[in-house]
This record gives C-alpha cells, structure tokens and sequence, in this order.
C-alpha cells in the first residue's frame, strides 16, 4: 500500500492577487518611505496641515519634473516617479480615511 498524497485546499477565489504589483514600485515606495522617516518622522505625513491639496501639490511637482526630463530628485537621489508615486499613495489612504484628511 502507497502513502496517498493530500492535497490541501485553499479558498482564495476572488481574493486580491497581491503579487501583480510590481516589485520596483513597492520597493520604490519603500525607499521614498523610508528617505521621510529619516528626514523628517516615521509615518509624521499622516499629520501634515492641509494634507490632502500638499500632496497632491507635491505629486504634481514630481510628476512635471519627470516630464520636464529630470529623472531623480535632487535632494533625495531617488526617482521622480518614485516620490510621485508615494504621495499618490499618501491621497489613497486619505481618500479611504476622510477622517485624517485635511487636518
């Protein structure tokens, strides 16, 4: 008699396919993450005044100066794209935590 082999079940229909995002964004998001903890105070974005029109200011500015031809951000070193991104997500969560927005 063989062993039989068992076959686990896991129910992840529909479930969000959290691999798709691409690594270089979630590391980039890290890096931009991390450059403000250090400069200024872990998670302190979540507090900034007016927060919501600031960064979509800063998105803004980062996004026309990657169109413009600059590449990285001359105080960070890092992608232009990079911190664009990282204030999008900064409007995600405010957007999905109206409460926070806008103190």
């Amino acid at each position: 008699m063989g062993k039989e082999k068992r076959v686990g079940v896991k129910d992840d229909q529909g479930k969000l396919m959290m691999g798709l995002i691409p690594h270089e964004a979630m590391v980039g998001l890290a890096q931009v993450l991390t450059f403000g903890a250090n400069k200024y105070s872990p998670n302190g974005w979540q507090s900034v005044p007016n927060a919501k029109s600031r960064y979509e200011d800063a998105a803004l500015r980062h996004f026309y100066a990657y169109k413009a031809g600059e590449l990285v951000d001359q105080e960070s070193g890092l992608s232009h794209l990079k911190h664009a991104l990282t204030n999008l997500a900064f409007l995600v969560y405010f957007e999905d935590n109206k409460e926070s927005q806008d103190k």
